[in-house]
């Protein structure tokens, strides 16, 4: 029985700090104080995103480290709550290009419902704070899905299309660049194959391979300006 009680405690504890701190602002407190200021010549890059980005790191650090690159990913998190951390994990930092990979966790309906002009509207937002402190804006495509695992295996691809088709016409329309992951990860039923994903929606090392091997051209040519 205390056991029990215990385990409530800690579950409601958890749920109040959740509440206090919805988009996570406390996640990267600490690491973005050690950050500091970029030193003369550092060109930084942030990727910014979910569990897809946070993982990447967590499975291939390597890839972070040797491209100096900084990771801000946040497994969970939608739009809005990366909109609202969007100053001081991103602009704060003071890069020279932001990477965002997000949308799949508004469409699973994580934080509530959103329709997909919520999406895009968030999406915007990070743009433009980006463009007006001086940031490149690298907006990436949704990966591959035709199933949302903790979402009753919700198929998603069509909502990927359509927000994939308008990041596309953003990027093109406002100065941005477009990464295109999907086309070179998904099969033919629009999902992410077994060797790239055992869930569906978060990559496997090989998966980040491919990725890896997609978005390092687009890093050089930014480090290039």
């Amino acid at each position: 029985m205390k056991n029990l009680i215990l385990l409530i405690s800690i579950f409601l504890m958890s749920e109040t700090t959740m509440a206090q701190d919805w988009p996570n602002l406390s996640r990267f407190q600490k690491e973005n104080a050690q950050l500091g200021q970029p030193a003369k010549g550092e060109e930084r890059i942030v990727f910014m995103g979910n569990s897809i980005t946070e993982q990447w790191i967590n499975l291939d650090p390597e890839f972070f480290a040797k491209n100096k690159l900084i990771n801000r990913g946040i497994g969970g998190q939608t739009t809005p709550q990366m909109l609202l951390r969007f100053r001081q994990d991103v602009i704060d930092l003071h890069p020279k290009a932001v990477i965002i990979l997000a949308g799949i966790n508004d469409i699973a309906g994580n934080t509530g419902p959103s329709t997909l002009k919520m999406i895009e509207d968030n999406f915007q937002s990070m743009a433009e704070l980006a463009k007006v402190s001086g940031i490149h804006v690298i907006l990436c495509s949704l990966l591959p899905s035709n199933k949302i695992p903790w979402r009753n295996n919700q198929d998603p691809s069509t909502q990927i299309a359509s927000l994939n088709q308008w990041l596309l016409h953003f990027a093109k329309t406002n100065s941005c660049v477009y990464v295109d992951y999907f086309s070179k990860l998904a099969d033919s039923e629009k999902g992410l194959p077994e060797k790239y994903s055992k869930d569906g929606v978060h990559p496997t090392i090989e998966g980040y391979h491919v990725m890896e091997k997609i978005i390092i051209p687009y890093i050089e040519k930014i480090r290039k300006k």
